[in-house]
């Protein structure tokens, strides 16, 4: 044998081994994972369990980091076929994963058999206090916390600063000689909403500095909870000391003038969740009172942020949708009152711009996906999801099913006005008691913001063939870098 052949199988035996080595490494994962599950171990879902320790969760985290979500989810169905339900081993966790819609809808719904199970990055940063208790816990936190914050009346308190903010906003951008990362500017816009609603005036001085760091939090709530220096996780778990620590001055100072019978009337949300109570006159400790509005940073803040900038994209992009949501908007024009503007009962009138949002949301899924753990062994279509696993709904399984929605990743409004989505197959804020308690405050911002930018602005996207990156959500990786033009005939009721 020549040197050049003996390399070659010095080469081959390497590789070989490699593989072996890597297969026995897989299934010694597999077997640690799965092998006290006595019975239950035959009748587990199809997939693989990945390496010791990370096991599929660098795989999964870099199909959302490299803007190609599906291939994770699309190489399970490839291996083990359209079963809708697979395991596998993710932010170290067992995990199911559900793709089919009445496998997530029983899991969503079934509180005496699931509860939540976010991964631990986003429990400790989100706060374990804010909505990710028991179902008891979560029920009362619900019921306290609906009206002050969803509730008819108080969404349209809300509506008339959010009309105010989004007007100025657009006008501030559309003077601007420069091109703006319209991404960055909605979640700012959407950001001051929020914390106007929760603290009023008093955050004013410090708003920028906390975007920043509720920025950072939200960039480390789907990363691999590695606290060490470098990590997302780590920089995210700092961030959140600084806004509890900011948050906690605020409350202290409430509770100090309430005492000093100095707070005279109720300003914001926050007066309101220090004084409400439940029917036995518990009323919220201070760090539930931070942890939710932490939790309702993220749903009326970056997911309405996220969702508005899509809307826009979409409709800039089809003419036809765009004149049909523009020609809805000028005839309710026609109702609203030059004194007083657009009201909260419009908002509800626009039933056009209601299917150009709920496409959106179908889309872009600007939640990819959501988690429950398993309080007991439980068979759903034939398979058992055992104690104490994790699930995770994967929602972009669901509202992107040709089989379900034809072109499923065609934007198309119109396909709502003889569709009404099946139980189970639309949930862009989820189902059953833990449905997102932020969807109407989003609704109403981007129902509110495409108002006024249809009637008077246009935009112009500068790089419209942008990669997308889908963590922490999707977005163009530019921010959609764009110039806004205010349109000649602009009427600003």
């Amino acid at each position: 044998m020549d040197e050049l052949g003996f390399w070659c199988l010095v080469f081959t035996a390497s590789i070989g081994g490699f593989g072996v080595l890597v297969l026995i490494l897989r299934r010694v994962n597999e077997w640690y994972l799965v092998s006290g599950l006595g019975e239950n171990q035959s009748s587990l879902p199809p997939g693989d369990m990945g390496w010791p320790f990370i096991g599929n969760t660098l795989s999964f985290l870099f199909s959302l980091k490299y803007g190609h979500p599906d291939t994770f989810i699309s190489n399970y169905i490839k291996r083990y076929g359209q079963t809708g339900i697979y395991k596998a081993h993710l932010f170290g966790k067992p995990t199911i994963i559900v793709t089919a819609p009445e496998t997530s809808r029983r899991v969503l719904t079934d509180d005496k058999h699931f509860k939540a199970g976010w991964p631990k990055s986003t429990t400790e940063l989100l706060g374990k206090s804010a909505f990710m208790g028991s179902a008891e816990e979560h029920k009362r936190l619900r019921k306290l916390t609906a009206a002050p914050i969803s509730g008819h009346k108080a969404l349209s308190m809300y509506h008339e600063y959010i009309k105010d903010v989004i007007v100025t906003s657009l006008d501030e951008w559309s003077k601007s000689e420069e091109p703006i990362e319209f991404l960055t500017e909605i979640r700012k816009l959407t950001f001051k909403i929020v914390m106007h609603i929760f603290l009023s005036s008093e955050i004013g001085p410090m708003l920028e500095s906390l975007e920043k760091d509720y920025t950072t939090l939200n960039h480390g709530l789907r990363s691999m909870a590695i606290n060490l220096p470098g990590f997302a996780y780590h920089k995210a778990l700092k961030a959140r000391k600084r806004l509890v620590k900011i948050l906690q001055a605020i409350v202290d100072g409430r509770r100090a003038r309430k005492e000093s019978n100095l707070s005279g009337e109720r300003r914001d949300l926050m007066d309101l969740l220090l004084e409400t109570e439940d029917e036995t006159g518990r009323k919220l400790y201070d760090e539930e009172i931070i942890d939710i509005i932490l939790m309702y940073l993220n749903a009326g803040h970056e997911s309405s942020a996220h969702a508005t900038m899509w809307a826009t994209l979409f409709l800039q992009q089809n003419p036809e949708y765009y004149q049909k949501a523009k020609a809805e908007q000028e005839e309710i024009l026609k109702s609203v009152s030059p004194e007083e503007g657009l009201s909260f009962k419009e908002t509800k009138q626009m039933e056009y711009l209601s299917k150009v949002i709920d496409e959106t949301l179908r889309v872009v899924n600007i939640s990819l996906y959501t988690y429950r753990e398993a309080t007991a062994d439980v068979n759903i279509s034939g398979y058992t999801i055992p104690k104490g696993w994790k699930v995770l709904m994967w929602f972009r399984g669901i509202h992107l099913n040709p089989e379900i929605y034809p072109d499923p990743k065609e934007f198309n409004p119109s396909r709502w006005n003889e569709t009404k989505a099946k139980a189970g197959t639309y949930i862009p804020f989820g189902i059953g008691s833990r449905q997102c308690p932020g969807s109407d405050l989003t609704k109403l911002e981007m129902t509110t913001f495409l108002h006024y930018f249809l009637l008077n602005y246009e935009l112009k996207q500068l790089n419209p063939g942008c990669e997308v990156k889908c963590l922490p959500h999707t977005r163009p990786k530019d921010n959609c870098l764009a110039k806004i033009k205010k349109l000649p005939s602009s009427s600003f009721i």
